[in-house]
């Protein structure tokens, strides 16, 4: 849904394009707003554009087997996604897990901003190597690590994408099933590896709240993959 205006003097996309471009930038970008759990854009839609986040939580996810899904990362602000849509359609989905506001380029301006802005260009290329770096990295951790690391990692990497609220549980309520869908796990496994790790003192939950109570412990689940995990 359209949303309502954008810091255009403050956004990721303005800051990385010549002051000149702002105008155009202005005049072209759709700034939407997203409620928790909309589908911003579908596994299989035709690719339309790029979206840069300005505020909220987002996740990336695909298809697995037997109609689940696997998410292949969490987005907030200051992120880029729709990076996978180069090509006619999005190989992924992506659904806000809160209220998420997002400046929107279609191909053609984004074409011609990447053509104009060598710092832009080179701000993206980063981001795509970021991002396949990461992706590699994720991959090789669901075929190598146990299901406790992936999950302990699941829940580092929550921290760190999202932080810490005033009461230092994590900045974003994450269900079980998303972090089961993110560490390759089910979530009876999350479940119940959730129950040992309050028992002993290493996180305390809140609903879907969470906080780290011991992050030398959870990281002591984390193996390097092919090192006995």
């Amino acid at each position: 849904m359209q949303g309502t205006d954008c810091n255009i003097e403050s956004c990721f996309l303005c800051q990385s394009c010549i002051p000149a471009w702002r105008a155009a930038i202005a005049a072209s970008k759709q700034t939407l707003a997203f409620r928790k759990g909309e589908v911003i854009f579908r596994e299989g839609d035709k690719v339309q554009g790029i979206f840069f986040l300005y505020e909220g939580a987002v996740k990336v996810h695909q298809s697995w087997e037997e109609q689940k899904e696997l998410i292949l990362r969490f987005a907030t602000a200051g992120d880029v996604i729709g990076l996978r849509g180069i090509g006619d359609t999005y190989p992924v989905t992506a659904t806000a897990l809160d209220d998420t506001r997002l400046c929107f380029i279609d191909n053609v301006f984004y074409e011609a901003s990447l053509q104009t802005n060598p710092s832009l260009t080179y701000k993206m290329m980063q981001r795509y190597a970021l991002e396949l770096q990461q992706a590699e990295l994720r991959m090789r951790n669901l075929a190598h690590m146990e299901v406790k690391g992936r999950i302990a990692a699941a829940l580092l990497d929550l921290k760190q994408v999202f932080g810490l609220d005033k009461e230092k549980y994590i900045a974003l309520a994450v269900t079980r099933q998303d972090i089961a869908s993110y560490a390759g796990a089910a979530y009876e496994t999350v479940f119940k590896f959730f129950v040992e790790l309050t028992n002993e003192n290493i996180i305390a939950t809140s609903g879907k709240h969470i906080k780290i109570l011991n992050e030398t412990a959870l990281k002591n689940y984390v193996k390097q993959p092919g090192k006995g995990a």
